[in-house]
């Protein structure tokens, strides 16, 4: 037994020790200690450290789907910006039946503003037809670079959500400002995909890249200068994805939960969703 006073090990009275838990604080002998980032811990401290630790990783990988999924779903979010890479295999399939099946399938999917309200899904769907090799390579080359970022930032389910709203959103601008005219493409939602990156960097406060702010300027004017360019779905992505990143930045500031994420994305798709219902209306 140990001499009265003289601090012990509390997993073993009878060895002496000086040390303490950098967590607990209980005083542990040499068998006890574990090294830690700072000093060292009591194996119970390391071991509720661990069971926290997967804890949190589950929790997190929760919020980034947007809530609880099944098996086989959790699967395919669990690679690398599994949305995106959907996005374009999809966008890459509808390209080829555009050369297989040609016009038919670019006037079913493109945005006619008359057909609006009778085909409502052409307000998303144009997303996923171009005009050309050229068209599509620019915009599929803009989302592998910019779409897996933004994706790992927020999840993998509420970017699916943002980038059909911002589709969505160019589509209404369109509809306001040109119409009767066919668009196809996905720039509106590309466009959005600048916007949400650009709010995102501002708010949250990380190492932001002015050529960014160059190479959306640039490619607003060629939209104006060039006819076959509609910077009119440009302008309306670049607005909503620039509403729902500066939202979202500052949201994720504080507490990165669920709510945090979906009510900007909620509340702007809403707005989106409210504005396609008027346009169809009145066009």
């Amino acid at each position: 037994m140990s001499a009265p006073g003289v601090e012990t090990c509390y997993r073993h009275p009878d060895r002496e020790s000086w040390t303490l838990c950098q967590r607990c604080g209980r005083t542990i002998c040499g068998q006890c200690q574990i090294q830690a980032p700072v000093g060292v811990q009591c194996p119970e401290c390391v071991r509720e450290g661990k069971v926290a630790s997967m804890a949190a990783h589950r929790e997190q990988r929760r919020l980034s789907y947007g809530g609880p999924v099944k098996r086989g779903v959790r699967r395919w979010l669990g690679m690398p910006a599994p949305v995106t890479t959907a996005i374009m295999v999809l966008t890459t399939a509808v390209g080829v039946a555009q050369l297989l099946l040609g016009d038919v399938v670019t006037y079913s999917l493109g945005f006619y503003a008359p057909l609006a309200l009778a085909e409502p899904w052409r307000f998303v769907t144009v997303v996923l037809v171009h005009g050309g090799i050229l068209h599509f390579v620019f915009n599929m080359l803009v989302l592998y670079l910019m779409g897996p970022n933004i994706e790992r930032r927020i999840g993998a389910v509420p970017y699916l959500v943002a980038y059909l709203v911002m589709a969505a959103g160019g589509s209404v601008a369109v509809s306001l400002l040109s119409p009767g005219t066919l668009v196809i493409g996905a720039s509106g939602a590309i466009f959005g995909l600048f916007g949400v990156y650009i709010g995102l960097q501002r708010m949250l406060g990380g190492r932001f890249d002015p050529q960014i702010l160059v190479i959306v300027g640039i490619n607003l004017a060629i939209g104006l200068f060039l006819s076959n360019v509609s910077w009119q779905a440009h302008v309306g992505g670049l607005l909503t994805g620039l509403a729902l990143g500066f939202w979202l930045g500052a949201n994720l500031r504080g507490a990165e939960t669920r709510r945090a994420v979906w009510t900007p994305i909620g509340v702007v798709g809403a707005v989106v969703v409210a504005l396609c219902v008027a346009v169809g209306v009145l066009v």
